[in-house]
């Protein structure tokens, strides 16, 4: 596995380096094939000193993503509590792929910003709606973007505050009604 380590508004010490290391071999050893391992530890100076390391760690194997974050004072604390994160994902994907082989349906579990802080790009790739859910769980998010195999294009998946899953699938609007936006911007 390919790891980057990498620190925010701190420099990784080496025995922190060492640390990361080791803990990630194991995810590595329980899930074979890992392409990819980025680790970002970084510090914030709060009011609560619980709060004062995060560390978010992501996967990449072979095109599916799982995503890990967890916050403590102590920057080791912090690590470990991640890669226990880290380790319930990856039973939770390996479970995925048993029932997937066995045709079984994913079983599906139940911040307001005021200004653009991060941009993300990444790689988008065609997948039914079932792979986009169990893909979205993986992360730990509440929205995915994918090419939907059915339609050929881009959909956005979410979920809702009742639980279930939304699909967004946008239209493209004809030039006219572009047109007629613009002249009354």
């Amino acid at each position: 596995m390919e790891l980057k380590i990498s620190g925010k508004n701190m420099d990784i010490s080496p025995q922190v380096r060492d640390y990361v290391q080791r803990k990630m071999g194991k995810l590595n050893r329980r899930l074979p094939n890992v392409i990819r391992g980025e680790v970002e530890i970084s510090k914030k100076m709060t009011k609560s000193p619980l709060d004062r390391y995060i560390v978010q760690v992501t996967l990449n194997h072979s095109g599916t993503f799982l995503r890990g974050e967890e916050k403590a004072a102590d920057i080791y604390a912090a690590i470990d509590m991640v890669i226990d994160v880290m380790n319930h994902r990856i039973e939770r994907y390996k479970g995925k792929l048993y029932q997937k082989g066995r045709k079984a349906i994913p079983t599906l579990e139940p911040e307001q910003l005021t200004e653009l802080v991060r941009v993300k790009r990444f790689i988008v790739k065609p997948m039914s709606i079932d792979e986009a859910i169990a893909q979205m769980e993986l992360l730990g998010h509440d929205f995915f973007i994918f090419i939907n195999v059915a339609t050929e294009r881009f959909s956005l998946l979410y979920r809702r505050h009742d639980g279930d899953y939304g699909l967004i699938e946008p239209e493209i609007a004809p030039h006219q009604a572009v047109a007629q936006f613009d002249a009354e911007a």
